[in-house]
């Protein structure tokens, strides 16, 4: 399911594949494919891949389609990989982890499913 709400412009700190979840780059207007949930999560690359340089839209909020790293079951909090691909966060986690949102919808390695966009951070428990 595809309902965004804000889309931004930024420009690939390296190559970013389609349907990837972003994090921000080392400066303003910069945006990089995840390469895991240390870092915070910010939004989910369209369908048209960018290379170095090249300018590309994120989804920020909203319902997006991102491809799965996994299994993923409808309702698990999203995590990155390490190719950016959305994966269920661990719970408890083991450590600092951040996530893109929620899955909307179950899948497996490769199929593009459906978040919805809500980016937070889950602590390790005491």
């Amino acid at each position: 399911m595809n309902i965004p709400g804000l889309t931004t412009a930024k420009r690939a700190v390296g190559a970013v594949a389609p349907r990837r979840i972003c994090v921000h780059g080392a400066s303003d207007g910069l945006a990089a494919q995840a390469a895991d949930g240390t870092a915070l999560l910010i939004g989910i690359s369209t369908d048209i891949p960018a290379n170095d340089g090249q300018s590309f839209d994120v989804y920020r909020s909203g319902l997006a389609p991102v491809e799965y790293g996994g299994n993923v079951t409808r309702g698990n909090p999203l995590t990155a990989d390490s190719l950016g691909r959305a994966i269920a966060a661990t719970i408890p986690p083991a450590a600092t982890t951040y996530i893109i949102g929620f899955a909307e919808e179950s899948g497996v390695l490769g199929d593009i499913g459906s978040a919805l966009i809500a980016p937070a951070v889950l602590p390790v428990s005491a």
